[in-house]
């Protein structure tokens, strides 16, 4: 290609010299009659050279505008190939990216017309551009060459298919994945992406940083003073929910908690909510009307299997910690939703099989007047909470999931909320300590100064990942 580009220009600098020869012969015709005047020839040296320092000029020109196509070429085919390995886009969407891509990456293409043809492969392994800018020329009209095109051409071709850790779902909203103050998300293996096509889809601010393989968004990125890299790249293509066709598990009879659980409350300190757990217990699988809440200095284990949250939230609060291996929540009705306080000690994993299979936390897809669980945090003891910070903007209702704890450490397994709000607010890493985390939800928001870490580490767990966020790598290769 490097040869193909040097051709081209020599041939355009090639035009130049042939009509500048001829004016170059009869200087030197005049110099060498002895009679001729001398301020003819001085008159047409003059000519010559300023001919020649121009067609210098130009030729820089077309060395310039040529390198910079090619660059621009290379982000194009680039970004479409980004948007290949994230999903199975159609081919409509990753043209338009590329082509988008390539026109915001030339500037001056007003100045001097662009025209990009861009192709993507029938199996969608890769996609390819071709873009040829016609270049105007500052000294070539004084001897008939007003113009000259110079041409770039890059493919982007897809080795596998890049790994989705995060993907905030609402369609239009500002700030569907938003990060402020000191939040961070580190997912280097893997990608961040927001399906939001607000022109503030996607936020960083203030000391906020993200990093991963890919940043994507659907419609814009606001960067107020945050540290993304890479930097995003906007007018993605839209990913379609991939956990979408996943079955939600059955909603059986309510369980019902020994009376001694009432009783050691009571003595110790009513707490607001339904099924307190406030001493140390093992707890069975099955659906906890009006919520579970796991309260005061107690240690709680789960044994395997799925945990419905009906009608009410999953709290862990003050000092109590909250330990399964194996486990599921689901959560169903409008006062459903999670809470995980400051003070509080959380690690948990997914099932390994059944129907919640790879799924750490699911719910019910619709949802009409949810509640805040912070409501239900008790403020014995100084532990005050304040109110989950409303989202930028919302397009439809959100169940609340908020992690305040700062020693959730082990959060294994993929967190489906396609009608759910996360919200991270802690102070100490998130999830550090899993093999892997995945994140769908409606949208995604951290404040303060947590780090939550999405790793990528599928070998390490037993844990199935589920289809559409796969384990399967992925990498570009560009050719030009």
């Amino acid at each position: 290609m490097k040869g193909t580009r040097r051709v081209i220009l020599v041939h355009g600098f090639g035009r130049l010299w042939s009509r500048l020869a001829p004016t170059y012969r009869v200087a030197s015709t005049f110099h060498q009659d002895r009679g001729g005047t001398v301020t003819v020839i001085v008159a047409l040296a003059a000519t010559t050279l300023m001919g020649l320092v121009g067609g210098a000029i130009d030729y820089a020109r077309l060395v310039s505008a040529q390198r910079h196509i090619q660059q621009a070429t290379d982000a194009g085919v680039m970004a479409g190939g980004n948007a290949l390995k994230l999903v199975v886009s159609n081919t409509a969407s990753v043209i338009g990216l590329t082509t988008q891509t390539i026109q915001d990456e030339i500037k001056d293409s007003a100045k001097n017309p662009v025209t990009i043809q861009v192709d993507v492969a029938s199996d969608k392994t890769s996609v390819t551009a071709v873009v040829e800018q016609t270049v105007h020329l500052s000294f070539g009209p004084f001897v008939g060459m007003s113009e000259s095109k110079v041409s770039a051409k890059a493919k982007a071709s897809v080795v596998g298919k890049m790994r989705l850790c995060m993907l905030a779902l609402d369609p239009a909203a500002a700030g569907a994945f938003n990060l402020e103050k000191s939040a961070q998300v580190t997912a280097y293996d893997c990608a961040l992406y927001s399906n939001s096509s607000n022109s503030g889809g996607m936020v960083g601010r203030n000391n906020s940083m993200a990093r991963a393989q890919t940043i994507c968004s659907a419609g814009g990125f606001k960067d107020d003073r945050a540290n993304f890299t890479p930097n995003p790249q906007t007018n993605c293509p839209v990913i379609t929910d991939p956990l979408a066709d996943r079955v939600a598990p059955p909603v059986g009879s309510c369980v019902i908690l020994p009376n001694l659980m009432q009783t050691l409350d009571a003595v110790t300190g009513k707490s607001k909510g339904k099924n307190p757990v406030p001493t140390n217990y093992t707890l069975d699988p099955g659906t906890y009307c009006g919520g579970l809440k796991i309260t005061k200095d107690s240690v709680v284990t789960l044994r395997p299997g799925i945990y419905v949250m009906k009608d009410g939230p999953l709290i862990v609060d003050k000092k109590a910690t909250l330990t399964g291996t194996g486990v599921a929540f689901y959560f169903t009705g409008d006062n459903s939703g999670l809470l995980f306080d400051k003070r509080t000690t959380i690690s948990l994993s997914a099932p390994t099989t059944g129907v919640m299979a790879g799924l750490l936390m699911s719910e019910e897809r619709t949802v009409t007047a949810p509640t805040d669980p912070a409501d239900l945090v008790d403020t014995l003891l100084g532990d005050v909470i304040t109110p989950t910070p409303p989202p930028l903007a919302a397009t439809k209702p959100m169940r609340i999931y908020r992690i305040i704890s700062d020693n959730a450490r082990n959060v294994l397994g993929t967190i489906y909320l396609p009608s759910g709000r996360l919200v991270i607010d802690a102070s100490r890493p998130v999830a550090d300590m899993s093999a892997y985390t995945v994140v769908v939800a409606q949208q995604i928001n951290l404040y303060e100064g947590p780090n939550l870490v999405l790793n990528a580490n599928y070998g390490n767990s037993s844990v199935p990942v589920p289809k559409g966020v796969g384990p399967v790598s992925g990498r570009l290769l560009l050719s030009q």
